[in-house]
């Protein structure tokens, strides 16, 4: 959720460049995801870390692949290698990676520390802070309510919400969904600026309702009119957390996990209000300031809520995502309006929570994230065959070359290593 500002505002995704090159632009831009903000390290945290990984072992604890099924598909080694070199070479503390390919899982990998003072190992089926990828959960919400007749995509935000933004009548659910509302961004205002030491020492800590943070959006003026250009905001999805549960009742969290989590059996996923745990095992993350490292691992989440509160699992996103393009979630209407993209500027392929990347081995769709200490991408291919998701825990940034390359490196092992 976090952009190049030094804010919690959110990378932008390059929307000029040739389609094949916009996987490696948009993955490239999260390496900054919350860091950008970060001064140089005193010292590599790769020195205290150590490479783990666990060859072809199923992300979710079935059996392990054998030669004759999808998984002779899958080039282990390029995988086990990329994983590593996130750490190595990429400054991050911890990354995790898993594939699935149909309906199996059929690689996973970690490396890495889960803690940087006591140097104990990353577990590679740890739960982590998934950032905007909480979106294609709020928006699948949205769009299931649609496919009810609850709400049409095309609605006024007035009509459900009114008074609460100014000029709610010309702005529609869609545009909120796929950020053309030009509604402000909430988590641009100073007191999301995580380059100070202020928010690490007592802004994580603060508590805020949906309604504080519309308030603060308010104070901004507009980015454009709604429907002219696109204009990432968090503010969007605080506004659809806020329609799903005027239309449904209940808070955006409960509707998540009655209609998503609990019937694909997302057992690691969660979705936090302001609790600032992060159960189970877990990599720690951090925060590099003028006077060093944080460790951010522990925040109250309200600040983001609906646009980023999320917590899972490698498996978990995997299982996601292939539900969710595999018609579990939604059905084909619905399905269709969330993969129509905008058109828009640097939002070109930004549909309704839910990004266009389009790979040498084929069309993919998913999302990324950010949120202080933690990175996450989740990938689903269009014809189903491969679901890709990874976690990483940036550490010393201060070489960006080599993070760049050692990001790219790790999501083109996923997205495609193994595949014609």
């Amino acid at each position: 959720m976090t952009g190049n500002n030094g804010t919690l505002s959110d990378y932008g995704t390059p929307g000029t460049r040739p389609r094949r090159q916009r996987l490696r632009l948009a993955v490239t831009a999260l390496v900054g995801a919350g860091l950008l903000a970060t001064a140089a390290p005193a010292a590599s945290a790769t020195s205290a870390t150590s490479a783990t990984s666990a060859q072809g072992a199923p992300a979710d604890g079935g059996p392990s692949p054998t030669a004759g099924s999808s998984a002779a598909r899958v080039d282990r080694g390029t995988l086990d290698a990329a994983v590593a070199a996130m750490v190595k070479q990429g400054g991050a503390s911890a990354a995790l990676g898993a594939v699935r390919e149909g309906s199996r899982p059929v690689w996973r990998g970690a490396a890495g520390t889960s803690e940087v003072a006591t140097g104990a190992p990353v577990d590679e089926n740890g739960r982590f802070r998934i950032g905007s990828v909480t979106k294609a959960f709020v928006s699948t919400v949205v769009l299931q309510l649609a496919g009810e007749h609850r709400l049409g995509l095309d609605d006024p935000i007035e009509r459900l919400l009114p008074g609460e933004v100014p000029n709610g009548a010309a702005i529609t659910i869609r545009q909120l969904l796929n950020h053309t509302s030009g509604l402000p961004n909430h988590t641009g205002a100073p007191a999301f600026d995580v380059s100070k030491p202020d928010w690490a020492e007592s802004g994580r800590w603060k508590n805020y309702r949906a309604q504080d943070l519309v308030d603060i959006a308010n104070t901004f003026p507009p980015s454009s009119a709604p429907g002219a250009a696109w204009s990432y905001s968090n503010t969007n999805y605080v506004l659809a957390g806020m329609i799903i549960e005027k239309v449904t009742g209940h808070p955006w969290n409960e509707e998540v996990e009655r209609r998503i989590i609990r019937p694909l059996r997302l057992t690691h996923t969660s979705m936090p209000v302001s609790s600032p745990f992060v159960p189970g095992p877990h990599a720690h993350g951090y925060l590099q300031l003028p006077t060093g490292p944080v460790d951010v691992t522990l925040e109250n989440p309200s600040w983001a809520g609906p646009a980023g509160s999320g917590i899972s699992t490698t498996a978990d996103l995997n299982r996601f995502i292939a539900g969710l393009l595999g018609g579990k979630l939604l059905r084909p209407a619905e399905l269709a309006e969330m993969q129509r993209t905008t058109g828009l500027g640097d939002g070109k392929d930004y549909g309704l929570g839910l990004m266009r990347y389009d790979t040498p081995c084929g069309l993919y769709w998913g999302l990324t994230g950010g949120i202080p200490g933690y990175s996450t991408g989740m990938f689903g291919s269009a014809d189903g065959r491969r679901q890709f998701a990874v976690s990483v825990n940036f550490y010393d940034i201060s070489d960006r070359e080599a993070v760049g390359k050692a990001w790219q490196g790790l999501v083109d092992a996923g997205t495609c290593a193994g595949l014609g």
